[in-house]
């Protein structure tokens, strides 16, 4: 058994790999996935509120900054009551080169402790989750959620919460330029595409974040209450790997 074969078996995806034959069968090239008609844009539907409203002193002051400063910043955050109970923000951890940018919602009880994002239960599922596609955490990979701050009770961020977060996001993104975004659940998906999603629908479709392709998938905490959609997940995996994969050959 290699060692794929136990990361799938652990994580309740062995019995998958006839269907991941199957699905290889049918898979279209990376062309066809991005073609107009499978590609759905954020550019398309409204900015989120926050960046619709002129760019206050705040924004800009973000929208400069480096990676220490960034950190730091958020650090010290106290723009919304998320702070109130924290231990400490999380801003993301990972290779500052990144190919691959996994965004979750927000930090839970662990992270707000260790100050870094997945390392929970969830976080482990989604290390094994990596480790499927040959991935791993820190290598060509950053994590990063779409609040820095633990929301009581994990319960899923306010939209005044989120408009907060939302320009530390991105200007994290605006730094990584990452080639693909892998979106952890609906929160993060929404976040990001500032349009009402449902990741069942959304799942397998080859979405757009400001000119990068965006793929839509469970959170991992969601697949630990849910084993049956691991499937799904794993669906999910192999069709961002085939994404970057061919990203990688048209970029050469």
């Amino acid at each position: 058994m290699t060692r794929r074969d136990s990361i799938l078996r652990e994580m309740g995806f062995a019995p998958l790999w006839r269907l991941r034959q199957r699905a290889a069968q049918n898979t279209q090239d990376v062309q066809g996935a991005m073609s107009p008609a499978d590609t759905v844009s954020a550019d398309s539907a409204p900015l989120p509120a926050v960046a619709q409203a002129p760019a206050d002193a705040r924004a800009q002051r973000i929208a400069a900054m480096g990676w220490d400063e960034l950190q730091a910043t958020v650090s010290a955050c106290r723009d919304c009551r998320l702070c109130e109970q924290r231990k400490q923000a999380v801003l993301g951890v990972g290779d500052l080169e990144a190919d691959w940018l996994f965004v979750g919602e927000g930090p839970g009880a662990e992270e707000d402790a260790r100050g870094e994002p997945f390392v929970g239960q969830a976080g482990k599922l989604l290390d094994a989750m990596l480790a499927a596609i040959d991935l791993e955490r820190g290598r060509k990979v950053y994590i990063g959620n779409v609040v820095k701050c633990r929301p009581p009770g994990n319960r899923t961020p306010e939209a005044a919460e989120t408009a907060a977060c939302f320009p530390y996001l991105q200007r994290q993104i605006e730094l990584l330029r990452p080639k693909l975004i892998v979106a952890l659940g609906k929160p993060a998906a929404e976040t990001l595409l500032d349009v009402e999603v449902k990741v069942g629908a959304a799942r397998g479709r080859l979405f757009d974040y400001r000119g990068i392709p965006l793929v839509v998938t469970y959170h991992p905490a969601y697949l630990l209450r849910n084993l049956t959609d691991k499937a799904k997940a794993w669906e999910d995996l192999c069709f961002a790997r085939r994404t970057m994969k061919g990203l990688s050959d048209v970029g050469g």
